[in-house]
């Protein structure tokens, strides 16, 4: 018979992807110098994880498992931005754990309200109002939209239960739930007529939790057989187990001791990967209790008389209950109380201890990028990659030869074109700028903005010694060149100085001599 409680699906997300920006000058009577009025675009809409408390299954994402967020409008003239694309909301149970298709966990959403972006939206491209500056007056260009992220996930739900019911199947996990709490499972007298996790709330005390049978457990559970690899995730968040023993089981190779032996081997074969942070330990080192049930069959209590002592002297703590007759589960919901405010307090206690806080400030000399160099049949490759460089290429329109020109002089300033002269990089050399599917061009840092993106590879190019230096160098050189023209002026000017001097004590000396012969 098919269930509707579905605990683990695969996810296609797909987030929304940016709006373009708009490339406008405005065009209005007796106004000649508009200027550009292009508006930018909307951002895409991201793909949200919210817990819903009234969500228990991931059911529906079972039938939908594609799913897009809204793309974001493109940007108008007369400055009117794009609409920005609606954020995708999938209501998930508390519980649910998010992982990558390699199985690492990536989020783990506990509490109702918490959220998880899950895929961001695509930001949207600036107009080229947004673009124009005081060299840039008028752009004849505007920046592309960004794509939104897509990618494949694994959900998978954990039952947040206090104490987890585990044991062989028809042991009577199902009927003790029933009877301790309002739950109202499927019971039967065949084996693994559990085919869900069943949840009950009890109330021992002043303590109130929940517990959670687990479908009957076999040997070679932890590899796969039976239900029990399954629904073995649903008790990782436990505080602790109780096992479940048949005391008036029929089956011949079977008592309550082997039985016991091979769920502890069971359990401690299952790997817990959940970290939520707070120390899990694996299943077989949890805090335990035994429940010897149906023991208001006669053979049955004789026989919990018999392993009770072995039991104890194991170091289990041993009740002796019957679902049916509820004797001895009042006894048994105190002891599980006692396991869960032990743990609760373990927890805040965790939770009250200050987390140290890891501080890694950016490095000093990271310019956001790296150069790998590569090399394939037809020479040498440099790969760019870094977040600014890869999305500026994603945002460029290479149709149109200004807005290459930005990503030019973006690329310049940021230090691309320096880094690959240390690099090696000749001139002709291959640049790509992202992964496999980045952007392929040829080199030429002739050029004023520092790169040239050209369509084909192989072109000639020449340079020459003032081309080849560094922009540090040139700069230098420059600097250099301004000094030795201001030394020749000072001394042009100190040689007209002295010129000026010497005429000037010959003047007067001429006249002396007239007034000397005049006297005379």
């Amino acid at each position: 018979m098919a269930t509707e409680f579905i605990d683990r699906v695969t996810v296609h997300l797909s987030a929304g992807d940016g709006g373009n920006g708009c490339a406008s000058i405005r065009r209005e009577k007796f106004k000649p110098l508009g200027g550009p009025d292009g508006a930018n675009g909307g951002q895409g809409g991201d793909v949200k994880f919210v817990v819903d408390a009234q969500t228990t299954t991931l059911l529906p994402l079972h039938h939908r498992p594609h799913l897009t967020a809204n793309d974001g409008g493109i940007g108008k003239g007369d400055l009117r931005h794009g609409a920005d694309g609606g954020d995708l909301i999938i209501a998930v149970p508390d519980g649910t754990v998010v992982k990558n298709q390699n199985g690492e966990i990536i989020a783990d959403l506990v509490d109702a309200g918490t959220e998880y972006v899950a895929a961001a939206g695509g930001r949207g491209g600036l107009g080229n109002a947004a673009l124009a500056s005081s060299k840039r007056k008028a752009p004849g260009f505007a920046l592309l939209g960004e794509p939104g992220e897509a990618l494949s996930l694994v959900l998978e739900l954990k039952t947040i239960a206090d104490i987890a019911l585990v044991g062989y199947p028809s042991a009577g996990k199902s009927s003790l739930i029933a009877a301790m709490s309002e739950a109202k499972p499927k019971i039967a007298d065949y084996p693994f007529t559990t085919l869900v996790p069943n949840l009950g709330v009890v109330q021992a005390g002043d303590v109130r939790y929940t517990i959670a049978d687990v479908p009957g457990l076999i040997p070679g559970a932890s590899e796969g057989k039976g239900l029990g690899l399954e629904f073995l995730r649903h008790v990782e968040r436990c505080a602790g187990l109780v096992h479940v023993v048949d005391m008036a089981t029929w089956e011949p190779g079977r008592d309550p001791v082997s039985d016991l032996t091979i769920i502890e081997s069971e359990l401690a074969a299952y790997a817990v990967d959940l970290d939520d942070g707070n120390g899990l330990l694996p299943l077989s080192e949890r805090p335990k209790l035994v429940a010897l049930n149906k023991v208001d069959i006669p053979d049955g209590n004789d026989l919990a008389d018999i392993v009770r002592p072995d039991l104890e002297a194991a170091g289990y703590r041993v009740f002796e209950i019957s679902a049916v007759s509820h004797t001895g589960l009042r006894e048994l919901s105190f002891a599980m109380a006692e396991l869960v405010s032990a743990e609760r307090e373990r927890r805040a206690e965790f939770e009250a201890t200050p987390k140290r806080v890891v501080i890694r400030p950016k490095a000093v000399d990271d310019r956001g990028f790296q150069i790998q160099a590569e090399s394939d049949e037809d020479g040498p490759v440099f790969r760019i990659r870094g977040v600014k460089p890869e999305r500026w290429v994603r945002q460029t329109d290479f149709a149109n030869d200004e807005a290459v020109g930005y990503l030019a002089d973006r690329l310049d300033r940021l230090g691309v074109e320096e880094s690959l002269f240390k690099a090696g990089a000749k001139p002709g050399d291959t640049i790509v700028i992202g992964g496999d599917d980045g952007v392929v061009f040829d080199w030429d840092p002739t050029s004023v903005g520092g790169a040239e993106l050209l369509g084909s590879r192989g072109t000639d190019l020449r340079l020459d010694e003032d081309a080849r230096s560094t922009r540090k160098e040139r700069k230098a050189a420059f600097h250099d060149r301004m000094d030795a023209k201001a030394a020749v002026r000072a001394e042009f000017e100190q040689e007209r100085l002295a010129e000026r001097a010497g005429r000037g004590r010959e003047s007067s000396t001429g006249i002396t001599s007239d007034s000397e012969s005049g006297q005379e």
